[in-house]
């Protein structure tokens, strides 16, 4: 009895002595997060009406721009120098208003400009961090940008609104959309040139190529080929791209008027035939084949493309192609706005770099339009039927607004000339060589 009565006693001792430690540990787990809420409580100060309207004060953006610090950081956590910081911000703001005006007073391409401005807008807010990973611009670009999604979902929507007949008529108007993706190439040995010699500008050649682009006159081609290459120089690029695509009204005519006589712009085309459905059917197809031989590099943009005019031309999928050319092409646009303008904050966009970006962007467009029309007057001098060559210069792939300023320049030469059908051939040949000269800085590249 007297070693069942110990062991007992050792069982309700070690019982007893358990419940204690936990109940102990318990107690020290709760008192902690209390200690901690008394150390927070002790840190708070009470402070009079005037020092609560500092201490509110100190949490604005308008004390972030007035009084910018050392060490604060963007969303890519990069430091953001104290210029940046304050009238950095202010320049993007007067920037971001008057890409704002060109959008809504003047109607430069305002689908994309005003999301894209806004999307800059936001991110210039001190202090709310919207361009990090966890924030809405950080998200957008992530989700569709940074992977180059959102472009392929653009051109998917243009190739379902565009209409090859235009081209499969004539042919040979091909060769002035070939022509006028001069303006890419040459403006990639021009900065490559200007880096290597001259000091200007520091760009590798890979950045050269993104810029290069801007030549085609070719928005989401520009995104596309600025990811893959120079994501650092996204937002410079694609304004860029954006702003002269908005100013072919304003750039094309005088360098067209320069390149041609009077009467070269009088010359009036002759009705071409009409386009067999079948043909616009097989069109798509036979160009994915000769990029799936030629050049694969280019699959992800004309894939996309191709896949877009087919179901238009197919006839039998037309909700889907109704979705394409409206709804997806609208929400995606929206969401590429935001997301190209979330890279126009002051830190990365007010460098030396965005103005030699915008020059030789100039440089390039122009180069290609006048390479067209050039052609244009060349194949006019050797064709049995004459050729305006006023419908080179739309050969740089600003769909439609290229060929609609062709055909302006044309009728107000020539009052009655309506030169539209015979721009389009090589407006959509330039889509096609825009994207075609992608996938060869991308295999140059590789």
């Amino acid at each position: 009895m007297k070693l069942k009565h110990l062991i007992l006693s050792l069982l309700f001792a070690f019982g007893a002595l358990t419940t204690t430690v936990q109940a102990s540990g318990g107690h020290e787990a709760a008192a902690a997060p209390a200690a901690q809420t008394q150390e927070a409580e002790k840190v708070y100060e009470e402070k009079s009406i005037g020092g609560l309207i500092v201490s509110f004060f100190q949490t604005t953006g308008l004390n972030a721009i007035v009084n910018p610090k050392e060490g604060v950081k963007n969303g890519a956590g990069e430091e953001i120098s104290l210029f940046a910081q304050s009238w950095g911000r202010v320049i993007m703001f007067a920037i971001i208003f008057l890409l704002f005006y060109l959008a809504i007073a003047k109607g430069f391409e305002p689908l994309l400009l005003l999301p894209i401005a806004f999307g800059g807008l936001l991110a210039n807010i001190p202090i709310a961090n919207m361009t990090g990973p966890h924030g809405m611009l950080g998200i957008i670009y992530n989700m569709g940008i940074a992977n180059e999604f959102f472009p392929l979902l653009i051109f998917m929507g243009v190739g379902a609104m565009t209409d090859f007949g235009p081209l499969l008529s004539n042919p040979k108007t091909a060769l002035l959309g070939g022509a006028a993706q001069f303006g890419i190439f040459g403006s990639l040995v021009g900065a490559a040139a200007l880096s290597q010699y001259t000091g200007i500008v520091d760009f590798t050649l890979k950045q050269s190529a993104a810029i290069s682009i801007i030549g085609g006159a070719d928005g989401p081609t520009s995104i596309f080929i600025a990811s893959a290459l120079a994501p650092e120089l996204l937002g410079a690029i694609a304004v860029a791209a954006y702003s002269y695509m908005a100013l072919v009204p304003v750039i094309q005519p005088p360098i067209m008027r320069a390149l041609t006589n009077p009467e070269e712009r009088k010359i009036v085309m002759k009705t071409t035939r009409k386009v067999n459905p079948l043909e616009k059917l097989i069109f798509p197809l036979v160009v994915i084949m000769m990029i799936a031989l030629i050049l694969p590099d280019a699959a992800p943009l004309m894939g996309a493309f191709a896949l877009g005019n087919f179901a238009k031309e197919s006839g039998v999928v037309d909700r889907l192609s109704n979705e394409m050319q409206n709804s997806l092409i609208n929400i995606v646009t929206i969401f590429l706005g935001l997301g190209v303008g979330s890279k126009l904050q002051s830190d990365t966009f007010l460098v030396a770099e965005s103005l030699g970006i915008m020059v030789i962007g100039l440089l390039a467009f122009s180069a290609g339009t006048a390479a067209g029309v050039l052609m244009g007057r060349l194949m006019n001098r050797f064709s049995k039927e004459q050729i305006n060559p006023l419908i080179g210069a739309a050969g740089v792939s600003a769909v439609p607004m290229a060929a609609r300023v062709v055909s302006k320049v044309g009728s107000e030469e020539k009052p009655g000339n309506i030169l539209l059908m015979h721009a389009m051939g090589p407006n959509v040949a330039g889509v096609i060589g825009s994207a075609v000269a992608a996938g060869v800085l991308l295999s140059i590249f590789k």
